[in-house]
């Protein structure tokens, strides 16, 4: 029992000294003690309860008079406190309404913070968008500039480097779908870029073909002028008034290359200064970028084999003018001067296999138009314009490459014809001269006007030049004018030659063989026309005879001069010769021939006017007047026979007395003459006489004896024989040598008897 009280006691102690919470243990322990020690326990606690209030009752009555002092104290406070709590109150209302302020500026601060971080993020995500965003737009703004090639870079740049970092975004998806549109609409527009240019060069061609042409010519004028003016000198063995001239024109043609030269050397243009070529290296950029290369070089060479073809089609009227011919050859000059310039900007658009083939083509079409339309021509000086545009034309695209010996030897067929066309006119130059001339000597007054005769001719008299002013010149006027006319269809056959990438060798046979085609052929057909015509009469004909035969002996001037001006001597194996010589000899024989047909027409015209009284009982005892004038006329016409070769003089006239007798014989044997009588006999006996005397008179000089009067011997023996009528010594001595009337015919002598 006593053992359990001081138990109790520590459990009291740990009651009082431990927590509520642990308490429980404790009061556990008390049950699992001794039966009854709750009861001791309970009894145990309650008497410390009272122990304690006792305490507690000590305690208070000791502070007692502190509490009521406390209390009072307290109740003192109590009003205070009231009137704190006021003021705390109104405080604390305005300490709510100010911190509702502060919470309104902090929720703001906290919604600006939110703001701040989202711009935080937006401007990141932005400068993450924003180059994407750049490049589209710098895409758009080529485009709309139409910086095409420059606008698939970009894409190219979106596609691969700026999209794929933001291609979570749906605007990144819509650019992604717009790229093939813009992909496909830079190839439409290039596209039709590329056909405005096509039709650009279409309609310029012949402008850059003309300009081309035009600096090729310039460039050759002023080489060609250099080289005149060195050989200004080449033709003063010829004719001081000729050479002249040729200096003048030189000096002239020289003066106006340099200033002409000085003029274009101020701009010179080229095919990118009349082109924009910008839209077909945009093109072709643009198709390469694409990858369609290829599509793009087929199409292009497709429609440039079209242009080629509208561009070598002539107009139907284009050999009528040279301007057409200009025309026809600046278009192709500047097709194929595009194309030489696309060959060498761009790599693989247009080879050069391509455009050799393309001009090889066009060669051929360009040779068969020419061949066509230059025969329509007729004027030599069109036929000549055509030739210098077609050497410019060739000089101009063998400058930029093209082979164009074709062409050359193309101008060789156009040669022989403009020879033709240069015959046609110079045929009726002739025409005009002869039909002009007055086939009268040329007078000259004085020593001025011989000279300038003799600057168009080269005569040479020394005999003529003895004699004093006024004087005749032997030839007519027609002879200068055609000698000159021979040299200026020299001059045109040469300007032909010119340019042409001969020797002076080939060049020197070209005119010498133009030159006999002239003489022999031209001006012996005019020649021989002239003197076919019914109104050239005798003294025209002698006149004639003698131009031919001064117009021969210049031949070798002529020679002289094609030698000069080709610098080819004539000593050369293979110089060709005029044939001059052999055209004025035909001439001349049938300006001969025609004369003893006029002689024996005039002779004709006389007889019959003849009005024998074939009855009359005695003659007149005068010849006839028909006879008469008849001499008479032949006498002054022998007299114009002075100035001609003694020969053909000689020859006229035994023709003119052999025609004249025999148609005095055929007059005695008409056949509708019936009747003669013995007073007609003797009086064409007195005709015959003066036929004699005629002949014997020596009308012109240089027949020996009396060659002359035995054109009348057969008309003298017949009628000898009827006036002395002895006709027993012609019977005797018929068929002997020695017969008096060897030259009587037995039917003519019985035809007459009869009569």
């Amino acid at each position: 029992m006593a053992e359990s009280l001081p138990e109790h006691d520590r459990i009291l102690q740990e009651i009082e000294s431990t927590d509520t919470a642990c308490v429980g243990p404790t009061l556990r322990s008390v049950y699992d003690d001794q039966p009854n020690a709750h009861q001791k326990f309970m009894e145990k606690l309650d008497a410390c309860i009272r122990n304690h209030d006792r305490e507690i009752e000590k305690m208070c009555n000791f502070h007692h008079q502190g509490f009521v002092d406390a209390i009072t104290e307290l109740l003192k406070v109590r009003a205070d406190a009231e009137k704190l709590k006021v003021q705390v109150t109104d405080t604390n209302r305005r300490l709510q309404d100010a911190g509702k302020e502060v919470i309104a500026q902090t929720e703001e601060i906290i919604r600006c913070r939110v703001q701040q971080r989202n711009i935080t993020t937006v401007v990141e995500k932005l400068q993450l968008c924003l180059p994407v965003l750049e490049m589209y737009s710098k895409l758009k703004e080529q485009m709309s500039v139409k910086r095409y090639y420059s606008a698939l870079k970009t894409m190219e740049q979106l596609e691969n480097l700026y999209l794929p970092r933001v291609s979570q975004y749906r605007f990144c998806q819509i650019m992604m779908e717009n790229l093939p549109k813009l992909r496909e609409e830079i190839k439409e527009i290039s596209m039709s870029d590329l056909k405005d240019f096509l039709e650009s060069i279409r309609k310029h061609s012949d402008r850059i073909g003309e300009t081309a042409m035009k600096q090729a010519q310039q460039q050759k004028t002023f080489s060609t002028a250099l080289q005149k003016q060195n050989n200004v000198n080449y033709g003063r063995n010829m004719h001081l008034g000729r050479n002249r001239i040729l200096e003048s024109k030189n000096e002239i043609t020289l003066k106006r290359t340099f200033e002409d030269e000085d003029e274009h050397d101020e701009e010179v243009l080229t095919a990118q200064d009349l082109v924009d070529f910008s839209p077909v290296y945009r093109c072709l950029h643009i198709y390469s970028v694409l990858g369609d290369g290829e599509v793009f070089e087929n199409y292009y060479r497709k429609q440039r084999r079209k242009q080629a073809r509208l561009v070598l089609q002539p107009q139907s009227s284009m050999h009528e003018t040279v301007e057409g011919y200009r025309r026809y050859f600046s278009q192709i000059v500047g097709f194929f001067v595009v194309e030489d310039h696309i060959l060498h900007v761009t790599q693989g658009l247009v080879t050069r296999t391509y455009t050799d083939e393309l001009w090889n083509m066009a060669l051929s079409k360009i040779i068969a138009v020419l061949r066509t339309h230059s025969s329509y021509c007729n004027d030599p000086d069109l036929v000549l314009e055509l030739k210098n545009l077609i050497v410019v034309f060739a000089d101009t695209l063998q400058g930029y490459g093209f082979p164009v010996n074709r062409l050359f030897d193309l101008l060789f067929e156009i040669r022989d014809q403009y020879n033709e066309t240069l015959l046609k006119k110079w045929s009726g130059l002739f025409r005009d001269i002869f039909e002009a001339d007055n086939y009268s000597p040329i007078p000259v007054a004085n020593e001025e006007e011989y000279r300038i005769v003799i600057s168009k001719f080269p005569f040479q008299d020394p005999e003529l030049d003895k004699q004093s002013f006024p004087k005749k010149l032997p030839m007519s006027q027609s002879v200068p004018q055609i000698y000159m006319q021979v040299k200026e269809f020299i001059y045109a056959s040469l300007k032909f030659s010119e340019s042409l990438h001969r020797s002076s060798t080939e060049i020197d046979d070209m005119l010498r063989k133009s030159t006999n085609l002239l003489l022999t052929r031209t001006l012996s057909s005019c020649l021989q026309n002239l003197i076919k015509k019914p109104h050239i009469g005798l003294t025209e004909l002698v006149q004639i005879i003698i131009n031919t035969t001064h117009l021969e002996q210049a031949c070798k001037y002529l020679e002289d001069f094609i030698s000069n001006i080709t610098n080819i001597s004539q000593l050369t194996v293979h110089t060709a010769r005029l044939y001059g010589l052999s055209t004025f000899k035909d001439a001349r024989h049938a300006a001969e021939g025609e004369i003893y047909t006029k002689l024996n027409q005039k002779i004709d015209e006389f007889i019959q006017i003849a009005d024998y009284d074939w009855t009359m009982s005695e003659s007149d005892g005068r010849a006839s007047g028909y006879l008469m004038d008849l001499i008479n006329f032949l006498r002054s016409t022998f007299q114009v026979f002075t100035h001609l070769p003694g020969k053909v003089a000689q020859t006229a006239c035994m023709s003119a007395c052999q025609h004249l007798s025999m148609s005095l014989m055929q007059m005695l044997l008409d056949s509708e003459l019936k009747q003669i009588s013995m007073g007609a006999i003797q009086q064409f006996n007195l005709d015959v006489i003066q036929c004699e005397l005629f002949a014997n008179s020596e009308p012109v000089p240089g027949f020996q004896g009396d060659t002359l009067q035995l054109a009348f011997i057969d008309l003298r023996q017949l009628l000898d024989l009827f006036m002395v009528w002895d006709w027993s010594t012609y019977l005797a001595d018929y068929g002997q040598a020695t017969s008096k009337y060897l030259r009587v015919n037995p039917s003519t002598a019985l035809t007459l008897l009869e009569k």
